[in-house]
């Protein structure tokens, strides 16, 4: 490894930590880049106008992914799992509720967090009304709350329109437990009119929005099955795009289809329909094995294409199954489905389009989050291919399976290093248009061509260079100007070897020198390779910005000699000597080789004894000070070191430095005094008077007089002791060649600290780093390096890269602007159908307006009402006009509560209104009690204004006012709930209570008739399909 010597001095007051070197000033610890998955995703969102997929995770990140591969990160302030993830589509704004309730407001454009709005209730159902700015949430309680998002600024206001539990089906439910709303779904076809309310109990409830009330119920107790089995709802949909069916699943397994009268069928002044039984019951197994249905999705397709996906697991996901059936407007009795082959269940699904340089044609991809944090993708024209074919009979193929992975060779990186050189940075300014992110792969590619790695070109200068080796014996060097890396050479273990049988053996350690261009390996079996590049005609010496020799080597085909030596066990770290050329190698096995490259010729190899037989975690070669003898100084991986000649390999002392209480070591480092300095270095006023050996394990860092470790003495020159675990360290320069130390921790802590005071200057925090020192969990998907400039690179596994910056500097990586940019303010949304309706408006009418509305109940009225319910669509004014007003009072339950208590009766008078919904005037009564409505119509008025006018007088006065208001409110709310007023005669109560309740038989008995046609329909298939079969075993 190449160091740089510095000449540093060090007094007391730098020691007790006056720092003169590393300032915070200089530091600057930020995440630059994210690319792939990010670990431990919890729930997937999409935005089908923008394109863009969102991943949260349970650690608070939020993944997008936008198109022409740009991909950006969101870090909540709080390290909490997501609850509900949804876009406002097209708006540029993704919602985020986590699991203490708050709900999270993000700005994508600006990726930044624009408001937090703390629900006081548990949520359990979230729904963005699209193409507005409206938001149901439901609670455990049962109750729904309306949300508006006000652009700017960018909050969340809490409207006065909500739906009280009780309202909406209060009465049906048995238990108080089950009250949660699940789900709170716009109907079809009427988004803005009507809202599906579906609770855990099995109560399913059509709310009409204007009329704030309940215009259908259906499920729950209203089965009237003998047999109450226990189950809840889980998930649903709705499966039909009029939105008169929509697909339940429940605990126990079970699937129904429910039917839902359509807005245009249910008028305003009807009265509460209801369902006795389902549609359908899906029979898919899941009830047999007790698996939960725990996700549906519903898309609909041309002609019989339209498919409903259907997710169940359980809990501990040890039973699974996700399939696929045809579902449309007519369900036939054979069920037409694809069981998907997972090998683990799903946690949630998606459906995105991708369209891609690479991929030309539009691509529907279906995408599946599996327990285990992997996505697995199929090609959703596939599944459909498949369907139809099963459908004719045909012999079908079972749709291929993919997973997202990196595109960084065929096998998992085993070791890694880092080159970066940022000396000039204007000279690649030019180049920035040149690697747009459209041209890398995608990672949501299912066809393996469209997810290999982009070529380096050739034409661009290289600012950073990523070398990796693979667990299965390749080489592979990376472009890494961009986080999107470009592969210019890969070394295959085969062709260096010429023995096909060697392929497959993990590369464990790597050595580079860009000036003399030479390529050192150790892998797992013990064996060493020297790559030698040769040079070009001008045999000029190379810089890092110049790697067209790696690039016409992978042209040319091998332009590069091979030797190999073997040692015993895993080569773990490797050193050369720059003086005498020596290469020094050590193994998992305790064995130092020191090796003459020119032969290759094994010099020396010796076996490190020690109580605890530990491996070698690293080696550095350095300089005795004055004689200019090679030394060879040795870390253990149990913490403790020792000196060799580096010429001979002998001992030069009998004792280990270690200390008292042993840890795993993790990095070594020397740092060279006055007498090792290069021609060309500046000599500071703070420079070493010595040579320092830097040892950091688990739990401390320590310095150690370079000289007293040659001679053996155990003495430290400094100490600090760490507060937790630390998994990987390393050293960085800043452009003052002030030294620092990266610690990152096993929670993702990352320490900054100074050398030689080890003084701690920041400390960040890389979320989503999750390491364990667990001896039965293997780490080895874990790769971290860094550059000597700061820049520290984490991969993990084939699923996500970070780019970890320390120094304050912007111009380490190209194109980060434009691969970020995922929002797009251009793009149009799609015609939406029944959203751009126009709606004519009803101009308000004044109080007697009303009044003399109500008495008359004229034909053009309901004409009108008619002609404005046959539009299932409000404007963004009406609905927030609606919204805006309280439907019910925050302390009443109830309408019943308010009937019972005349005496607590508030009447507003905006209430003077009458609304008609249970009774039509009937035109023999309309002369009999037109002049008693009228009469208590303007009582009501006349009560309310002396109210207001005497409420500071004396006590007799406000009686006489009560009496008189008294008499005008119970007449109103009578009128308000269908009960006929003070005047009516008995027999026309009568007659009009016989009206309604023939009225409902006659509704009853019509949905009855539609259920029984249904089950006709599918009685007849089924007799069909057995007569056809008999017909063919008879043939």
């Amino acid at each position: 490894m190449r160091i740089r010597r510095l000449m540093i001095s060090v007094d007391v007051s730098v020691l007790s930590g006056i720092s003169s070197g590393l300032k915070p000033e200089d530091l600057d610890p930020h995440l630059a880049f994210h690319h792939g998955l990010p670990i431990r995703p919890s729930s997937l969102a999409y935005d089908p106008v923008q394109k863009i997929l969102a991943i949260s995770t349970r650690d608070g990140l939020i993944k997008l992914y936008g198109r022409e591969n740009t991909q950006a990160i969101l870090q909540s302030n709080e390290a909490v799992p997501s609850k509900f993830l949804q876009f406002i589509e097209n708006q540029g704004i993704l919602v985020n509720v986590n699991g203490h309730n708050q709900i999270e407001v993000w700005d994508i454009d600006g990726k930044r967090l624009s408001h937090v709005h703390l629900f006081k209730k548990e949520i359990t159902s979230f729904t963005i009304m699209q193409q507005s700015f409206f938001i149901y949430v439901g609670d455990s309680h049962g109750s729904i709350s309306v949300l508006k998002l006000e652009r700017e600024p960018c909050n969340l206001i809490h409207m006065q329109y909500n739906i009280p539990f009780s309202a909406s089906c209060g009465a049906t439910v048995a238990s108080a437990e089950n009250a949660a709303v699940l789900y709170a779904l716009p109907q079809p076809m009427a988004e803005s009119r009507r809202i599906l309310i579906i609770f855990r109990d099995d109560v399913i409830s059509l709310w009409g929005i204007q009329e704030s009330k309940v215009m259908f119920l259906t499920g729950g107790n209203t089965l009237g099955s003998p047999r109450h089995e226990k189950k809840e709802v889980i998930s649903a949909c709705w499966a039909c795009p009029y939105g008169s069916k929509v697909v339940v699943g429940y605990s126990n397994g079970d699937i129904f289809l429910w039917s839902v009268p359509r807005f245009s069928n249910v008028k305003v002044n009807e009265t509460c329909l209801t369902q006795n039984i389902p549609l359908f019951k899906l029979n898919l197994g899941y009830k047999m094995d007790k698996v939960p249905v725990v996700f549906l999705k519903w898309v609909v397709g041309d002609g019989k294409t339209s498919r409903l996906y259907i997710n169940g697991m359980t809990e501990s996901g040890s039973s699974h199954s996700f399939q696929v059936i045809i579902l449309n407007e007519t369900t036939e009795s054979r069920i037409i489905k694809l069981l998907l082959p997972l090998s683990e269940a799903c946690q949630d699904m998606e459906i995105i389009s991708i369209n891609s340089d690479r991929n030309k044609h539009k691509q529907d991809v279906l995408l599946l989050l599996l327990k285990s944090g992997h996505v697995c993708m199929f090609d959703d024209s596939e599944i459909e291919k498949y369907l139809l074919k099963c459908q004719s009979k045909s012999a079908p193929t079972l749709p291929k399976q993919a997973f997202v992975r990196l595109p960084y060779g065929e096998s998992n990186i085993s070791v890694a290093k880092l080159v970066t050189d940022n000396s000039d940075s204007s000279a690649f300014m030019d180049e920035d248009l040149a690697h747009p992110a459209k041209n890398f792969p995608s990672l949501f590619a299912t066809d393996a061509k469209d997810r290999s790695a982009a070529r380096f070109s050739g034409n661009t200068r290289t600012k950073n260079l990523y070398i990796t080796g693979h667990s299965n014996g390749d080489i592979n060097f990376w472009d890494a100007s961009c986080p999107f890396l470009l592969l210019i050479l890969s070394i295959k273990q085969q062709q260096s070897e010429g023995n096909h049988g060697l392929r497959g053996v993990p590369v464990t350690a790597l050595h580079f020198d860009v000036s003399s261009q030479l390529l050192i390996s150790g892998d797992q079996s013990g064996m060493v390779r020297i790559f030698k590049f040769k040079p070009d005609a001008d045999n000029k010496v190379f810089s890092l910005q110049d790697l067209n020799f790696l690039w016409k080597t992978n042209k040319q085909g091998g332009n590069y000699t091979t030797q190999n030596i073997k040692v015993n066990g895993a080569i773990i770290s490797i050193s050369i000597d720059p003086s005498s050329r020596h290469l020094a190698v050590g193994s998992d096995k305790g064995y130092v080789s020191i090796i003459n490259m020119e032969g290759p010729a094994l010099i020396s190899q010796k076996h490190i004894a020690s109580e605890s037989n530990t491996g070698v975690m690293q080696i550095e070669f350095s300089t005795l000070n004055g004689s200019g003898k090679s030394v060879l100084l040795v870390g253990m991986e149990d913490s403790s070191v020792f000196a060799l000649e580096g010429d001979t390999g002998n001992m030069l002392s009998n004792s280990m430095v270690h200390p008292k209480k042993p840890s795993r070591a993790l990095f070594m480092q020397i740092f060279d005094g006055p007498d090792a300095s290069v021609k060309g270095d500046v000599i500071k006023e703070n420079a070493l008077k010595e040579s320092l050996l830097l040892v950091c394990s688990e739990k401390a860092v320590r310095l150690y007089s370079l000289s007293h470790v040659i001679q053996g003495i155990k003495k430290a020159y400094n100490k600090k002791k760490l507060h937790g675990v630390c998994c990987w360290a390393s050293t960085f320069y800043s452009s003052c060649l002030d030294p620092g130390l990266i610690l990152v921790f096993t929670t993702g802590k990352v320490e900054i600290r100074s050398i030689p005071e080890l003084t701690l200057i920041k400390e960040t925090s890389l979320r989503g780093f999750a390491y364990t020192t667990s001896r039965s969990t293997s780490n080895t998907n874990y790769i971290l390096c860094s550059s000597h400039e700061g820049e520290l690179v984490v991969v993990n596994g084939d699923q996500e890269i970070f780019f970890f910056s320390i120094l304050t500097r912007n111009n380490t990586y190209r194109f980060l602007e434009t691969i970020g940019q995922i929002y797009h303010k251009d793009i149009i949304a799609p015609y939406q159908g029944s959203s751009s309706v126009p709606v004519h408006k009803e101009k308000k009418k004044g109080i007697l307006g009303m009044v003399i509305k109500e008495i008359t109940g004229s034909k053009s009225n309901h004409d009108q009402e008619t002609e404005h319910e046959d539009s299932g669509v409000a404007s963004e004014q009406e609905l927030s006009a609606i919204f805006s007003t309280t439907n019910f009072s925050f302390g009443a339950e109830t309408r019943d509560e308010v009937t019972t208590d005349e005496e607590g009766v508030d009447l507003n008078i905006d209430d003077i209104e009458i609304e008609d919904h249970r009774e039509e005037p009937k035109k023999p009564m309309i002369s009999s009690f037109n002049k008693q409505n009228l009469s208590s119509a303007f009582q009501a008025i006349k009560g309310k204004l002396k109210t207001k006018k005497v409420n500071k007088s004396s006590n007799s006065a406000a009686e006489v006012v009560h009496e008189e208001k008294g008499v005008g409110a119970v007449d109103q709310i009578k009128k308000r709930y269908g009960y006929p007023v003070t005047g009516v005669s008995s027999a026309a109560r009568m007659a009009e209570g016989k009206l309604n309740e023939n009225l409902r038989k006659l509704q009853g008995i019509s949905l009855r008739t539609t259920e029984m046609e249904d089950q006709a329909k599918s009685f007849s298939a089924n007799a069909k399909l057995l007569l056809k079969t008999s017909e063919e075993k008879r043939s």
